[in-house]
């Protein structure tokens, strides 16, 4: 593999965009926010935006965090999506 092959496509630090999908429950977003604090404490939760599904038992939310790295986005998205409210990240 060449080195233009591991390089991203993303440039770090960066504001990034995730999708996370989970059962609409109490206390779905807060998990969530306390999850992305972990990486970020400066994490806004302000900013969350939340979407019900049409039927309202699925709730996304679209979050932004800082990535510092690959390696940072990349534990960013394995505590997302090993945590047991989380149905679906993108």
């Amino acid at each position: 593999m060449t080195t233009e092959e591991k390089k991203s496509l993303i440039d770090f630090p960066c504001v990034f965009p995730i999708k996370v999908m989970g059962h609409a429950q109490d206390g779905f977003a807060q998990a969530i926010v306390e999850l992305l604090r972990e990486f970020d404490a400066q994490f806004d939760a302000a900013k969350v935006e939340m979407r019900p599904s049409s039927s309202g038992k699925y709730l996304g939310l679209t979050v932004t965090v800082r990535a510092h790295s690959q390696a940072h986005l990349d534990d960013i998205y394995r505590k997302l999506t090993s945590h047991p409210m989380v149905k679906v990240v993108l």
